[in-house]
């Protein structure tokens, strides 16, 4: 018996065992890492395009990539091999004198792309954001208390474009800027005149005033949207000059109808509203 079982073959069992199972390297934490830069990146973009005009977005776009203002004339002087540089007589590009003679005419001077005249356009515009800062935190409260009432503080959202800075006027439930399907201002609104009236008077620019009216059931045998924004928008225009506003300064009265909601939904509430444009000077 014991010399059978010494003739069976000895099978010997191997078992691989790996230590540490529960993690396998850290590739997926470089991933994670890039993924959540790439977020980071994509919030900040959408805020920049939010809170930026249309200017600011070019000059952080020019910031990105750089370049050398050159003249639209000649970068030489008055003869052949006159000028030797864009930086010629220890000027720079931008001030509209550089790479020309020593003693420019007005007709040979070098006129840059970014010569006076986008230099003083870039300062008005300066300007302008500076007040339209200052109105905002004036209607807004921003540092202090708002001029308005809590009420109708709740109606008011501000914004400043590059037509100017926006006051959007707006209903909110139970408490609607203009009595039902008529021109005829609720109380709130007067107060917003008045409050508005008296911010503007700070500035010498003028303003605009655009009517919008949310869409109207299709069911509706007289679509009264045409009618009814350019008509409360008028009523706006004479509540400001009530309030002391000068009639000169308002430079147009507009009546949009629905074609221009604020919100996907066209019949959404919020889509009753009165813009009052701070225009930019030019515009």
């Amino acid at each position: 018996m014991s010399a059978q079982n010494s003739a069976q073959p000895i099978i010997i069992k191997r078992k691989k065992v790996i230590a540490g199972g529960g993690h396998h390297g850290g590739a997926w934490k470089v991933a994670y890492a890039d993924f959540v830069t790439a977020m980071m990146a994509f919030f900040m973009l959408m805020w920049l395009l939010n809170a930026t005009t249309e200017k600011q977005r070019k000059g952080i776009a020019d910031y990105f990539s750089p370049t050398i203002p050159l003249s639209r004339i000649s970068g030489g002087g008055d003869g052949s091999f006159g000028g030797d540089s864009v930086f010629s007589e220890d000027q720079i590009a931008q001030n509209g004198t550089g790479a020309s003679s020593q003693k420019p005419s007005d007709e040979h001077q070098a006129l840059g792309q970014t010569g006076t005249d986008s230099s003083e356009e870039a300062m008005e515009d300066a300007r302008f954001t500076e007040e339209a800062r200052k109105i905002e935190q004036a209607l807004m409260g921003i540092g202090g208390e708002s001029m308005f009432s809590d009420q109708a503080a709740r109606h008011i959202v501000t914004r400043v474009t590059d037509e100017g800075l926006i006051v959007d006027l707006f209903d909110l439930e139970g408490e609607p800027l203009f009595l039902k399907r008529t021109e005829e201002p609720a109380p709130v609104t007067i107060e917003l005149a008045r409050m508005l009236a008296r911010v503007f008077g700070l500035v010498d620019n003028s303003v605009a005033v655009n009517g919008h009216i949310r869409a109207q059931p299709e069911v509706l045998r007289v679509n009264p949207v045409w009618d009814l924004s350019t008509a409360r928008a008028m009523r706006m225009r004479v509540l400001l000059e009530h309030e002391g506003f000068a009639g000169a300064r308002i430079q147009r009265v507009t009546g949009y109808a629905d074609r221009q909601p604020i919100l996907r939904n066209p019949m959404a509430l919020r889509n009753n509203r009165l813009e009052i444009i701070l225009l930019r000077k030019g515009r």
